[in-house]
């Protein structure tokens, strides 16, 4: 037995000695004090009703003796593994069900055809055929023309406009091409007299007079186009186009027009460069008065070169440039140089919510004959052909997102024009012996230096995949140098869009402009020297249109336009067509 042992022996053993005597003492003690108890009289004054603060806690913190524990020993655990056999197998997963859209088919080619009062008439037709994997034919076609009837016109009021482009077209895995040719036949009249034309001359000589003018005028053009795309070379477009356009009176203009835009990095940075060359000739067989003895010739001659280098960062975007181009009229033996900024930064204010832009930029603008008739059919086939000088336009505004789905712009600007061309209703006598256009009817061109102030604003919204609306205003203020006033500028324009997809079948939209009051000038000079300027009133127009998709080929639709029946008089003594509807139908097809 060791001394441990030993210990714990003896000391139960005297544990149980002592606790055995003291037992036995007592015992004897208790013997020794035999007798009976006498009784004795107790008088309980006061019952003893115990409260809570009578009890008392004894506080004592216990002693822990751990000097007879034994000591812990370290557990140790292990895991026996054996392999357990399960039944459970799960469930395979099945991916929620999602309704899905109809595809729709798209179709390459469509035709359509609409039929309206004023003897109306709306035609377009668009082909396109692969020949191959990359290169591809096609054709369109274009026809709107109205037989006529406006209220209150003396003249003949009829007019044609007909379109025919054939293209050609290649495209490869680093470059495509394409070229087309067309050719468009347009008929207007010279109908807008003034409203008190020949009072004073007698009944029948002003019927004569008038039964007389054959206000016929007949435009004709030819175009030849093609563009060139390169993805990996210096040389990234190219494009060439040339016209030929010709009217009823002789006139004659041809043109011809190149650019190439050349690209390459610099410093991580890209820049690109543009390279101009535009050619214009033409004639006109007389002036408006007839008092030359020579064809009216213009010729010009204008190279261009456009260099510009562009950075852009996280929050920010700048565009460094100039443009410079040397004009030679070669019919004036003249020449001259332009010289133009160009500069455009804009800065993330609150990310895509607000960006700053501003900027200056400038060119020189080639006038033909063909744009000016495009954008005003009425004019005499006498005009004075010349370049208009943009010196600068400077421009600063704001722009971004209201919401994920609306957009806004606002912005202010000031632009400086040397030599810009204004459309301006030609003075008139009341001889028979005048050309068809020479009544008061027609309008010309003049030049001015014209410096214009404009405020816009811009609001574009799709409320759902369903609804787009969008609307823009635009204020003007002009200061002129020699005219009187900016003939036939509006000082305030306003245009607004609706579109909507009703159901699947049905879709509708609305198309609503106002254009403010606009200054003009006319007079006879048989009677007077001069006149005061004359406003020509400010109009809106409201045009409506619906549709019904009666399959994925055939749809249906009815258009209206002027709704409010409005004969506002966009050119001076030219009022437009009333109430107008067209209903018809087009058709997608394949070959």
């Amino acid at each position: 037995m060791n001394i441990q042992d030993k210990v714990k022996s003896f000391s139960s053993n005297s544990i149980t000695s002592i606790i055995t005597m003291l037992f036995v003492f007592s015992l004897g003690i208790a013997q020794e004090k035999k007798g009976t108890i006498g009784s004795e009289e107790v008088n309980v004054v006061k019952s003893f009703s115990p409260t809570v603060s009578d009890a008392f806690k004894i506080k004592e913190t216990p002693l822990l003796d751990d000097k007879g524990n034994a000591q812990k020993e370290t557990v140790k655990y292990t895991v026996l593994s054996f392999p357990v056999a399960s039944t459970f197998t799960p469930a395979k997963g099945v991916a929620a069900s999602v309704e899905k859209a109809k595809a729709q088919r798209l179709f390459e080619n469509y035709a359509s055809l609409g039929i309206g009062n004023y003897g109306t008439l709306q035609g377009s037709l668009f082909v396109y055929k692969k020949l191959q994997a990359r290169d591809f034919i096609g054709a369109s076609f274009q026809h709107h023309s109205s037989q006529g009837g406006i209220n209150d016109v003396l003249l003949d009021d009829h007019f044609y406009d007909t379109k025919l482009d054939l293209f050609y077209g290649v495209k490869e895995s680093d470059y495509s091409w394409d070229v087309a040719g067309g050719f468009q036949s347009q008929t207007y009249n010279w109908y807008g007299l003034q409203a008190d034309f020949g009072s004073s001359l007698t009944p029948s000589e002003r019927n004569d007079l008038i039964n007389g003018i054959d206000s016929e005028q007949k435009y004709n053009t030819i175009t030849l186009s093609g563009n060139l795309t390169m993805d990996e070379s210096m040389l990234d477009e190219s494009k060439i186009k040339f016209h030929h356009f010709t009217d009823a009176f002789g006139s004659s203009e041809n043109r011809f027009f190149a650019q190439s835009i050349f690209g390459m990095d610099l410093w991580n940075e890209a820049v690109t460069t543009s390279v101009v060359l535009d050619y214009l000739g033409g004639s006109f067989e007389n002036n408006y008065s007839k008092t030359n003895t020579a064809a009216i010739e213009y010729r010009f001659l204008n190279f261009g070169l456009a260099p510009r280098f562009a950075i852009a960062e996280n929050d920010w975007s700048l565009q460094i440039g100039a443009s410079l181009f040397y004009s030679l009229d070669t019919q004036a033996s003249k020449s001259k140089l332009y010289f133009y900024p160009n500069f455009k930064a804009s800065y993330k204010v609150v990310g895509d919510l607000m960006i700053f832009y501003l900027g200056a930029d400038g060119s020189l603008k080639q006038n033909t004959y063909m744009d000016f008739v495009n954008e005003n059919p009425f004019l005499s086939p006498t005009l004075f052909i010349q370049p208009t000088d943009s010196k600068y336009n400077l421009f600063a505004g704001l722009k971004g997102k209201l919401a994920n789905s609306v957009s806004y712009n606002v912005s202010a600007s000031y632009l400086n024009e040397g030599n810009k061309a204004l459309f301006k209703a030609n003075n008139y006598t009341e001889l028979s012996s005048n050309e068809s256009y020479a009544f008061g009817n027609s309008l010309g061109i003049v030049y001015d230096d014209v410096k214009t102030m404009s405020l816009f604003a811009e609001l574009k919204a799709d409320f759902s995949r369903n609804v787009a609306f969008g609307i823009n205003a635009t204020l003007n203020t002009y200061t002129t140098d020699i005219q009187a006033e900016a003939w036939n500028l509006p000082t305030m324009k306003i245009n607004s869009t609706l579109d909507v997809v009703i159901t699947d079948k049905w879709f509708a939209g609305a198309k609503v402009f106002f254009v403010g009051d606009r200054k003009e000038n006319q007079f006879n000079t048989d009677l007077v020297t001069n006149s005061a300027s004359i406003t020509l009133p400010s109009y809106f127009d409201v045009n409506l249109n619906v549709g019904y998709k009666y399959s994925e080929r055939i749809t249906a639709f009815l258009r209206a336009n002027n709704i409010a029946n409005q004969a506002y008089q966009k050119w001076l003594n030219l009022p437009v067509q009333g109430f107008q509807i067209v209903a018809g139908a087009s058709y997608k097809f394949d070959f």
